[in-house]
């Protein structure tokens, strides 16, 4: 294991495989603005990615998770997943996404080699669901491919519901009954300020604390231990049933400390934090005919040299007014 300047260990890898994505999400991609995304020519590889992620495993990655924009855009993404699953080292596969294209394409996922997956989810109610995407969607849509693969047998199927104060955070005991019955585990995320166009202000943030706080108030609950240090969520457990669910901290409990995530852009750059100001091209070294030990030691670098710890740092840089222009979530890959 490579360990970085705070002494946080390489252990995850989190990959874009595109910034090109079929909603507007109010989070990420709000609508209204201008995108510009990147050539063909610009994105890596199926066989670059590889590449990177085997060099990368020497070097302690031992899990990878594809992210995009909307990674079940990419064409043939399962040819990836397929690809990543024949690394000796590599123990995880997982993929983030928004489910539309999920129900047709999950088993196609998982025999593929890919072994969990996450849906981004943030409403029941159809009207809510369309404004928070910016899209007009049929929540039945997304929990048809969230059946589509507890069929498939991926395990575990996870949701991701971003909270908003005034826009979804009623629905947060809702969510919480309905994906228990489904016996699919929920991770509650406090509104984030990834990117500079999603119109974060504190006062929408929702706490943690607060949602585990209206939980617990139907639910007998009982916190459960990280699996790893780096584990981003506090896990709780259900008293009656055992399932799980998680609230992921990042606004009221900093967890920078632990964090072991490097992650790599559709355009070849790797980013050391969610929050990143910029990205060191990887995709140069690779395309320029550099030998795996070149490559080897530029991922070293990156990492000895990484000091972020925005989460922490956060509330005193807005009262000085000194928060930075970030790359935008889209392009950072979640």
């Amino acid at each position: 294991m490579i360990k970085d300047a705070y002494g946080r260990e390489l252990h995850d890898l989190r990959i874009s495989v595109t910034d090109r994505c079929n909603f507007r999400c109010q989070f990420c991609m709000p609508e209204g603005q201008e995108y510009e995304f990147y050539p063909r020519s610009e994105i890596l590889t199926f066989e670059e990615i590889t590449r990177i992620v085997k060099i990368s495993t020497r070097l302690g990655v031992k899990k990878v998770r594809i992210t995009g924009g909307e990674p079940l855009l990419r064409r043939d993404i399962e040819k990836l997943i397929h690809m990543l699953s024949q690394i000796e080292g590599l123990e995880d596969i997982s993929m983030t996404t928004n489910g539309f294209l999920l129900e047709q394409m999950a088993e196609r996922l998982k025999d593929a080699g890919l072994r969990r997956i996450t849906v981004s989810f943030h409403s029941l109610k159809d009207e809510v669901f369309s404004k928070i995407v910016g899209r007009s969607v049929k929540v039945s849509q997304i929990i048809k491919g969230i059946e589509a693969s507890l069929k498939a047998g991926l395990h575990p199927v996870k949701v991701n519901v971003c909270v908003v104060k005034g826009l979804n955070d009623e629905e947060i005991l809702p969510i919480a009954k309905f994906f228990k019955k489904m016996r699919v585990v929920v991770r509650f995320i406090e509104f984030m300020d990834v990117g500079n166009l999603n119109g974060w202000s504190l006062d929408k943030v929702v706490s943690a604390k607060e949602i585990v706080e209206i939980i617990s108030k139907e639910f007998p609950i009982e916190p459960v231990e990280k699996n790893y240090r780096g584990e981003v969520a506090d896990r709780y457990r259900y008293k009656d049933d055992g399932l799980e669910f998680g609230v992921i901290s990042s606004i009221t409990q900093p967890f920078c400390g632990d964090c072991n995530r490097l992650r790599l852009t559709a355009d070849g750059k790797l980013l050391t934090c969610l929050f990143a100001t910029q990205g060191y091209n990887i995709k140069t070294l690779l395309r320029n005919g550099a030998k795996d030990e070149d490559i080897e030691d530029f991922i070293k670098r990156v990492w000895y040299s990484r000091k972020d710890r925005y989460s922490e740092e956060r509330l005193e840089l807005i009262k000085r007014g000194e928060v930075p222009k970030k790359v935008e979530m889209f392009k950072v890959g979640g």
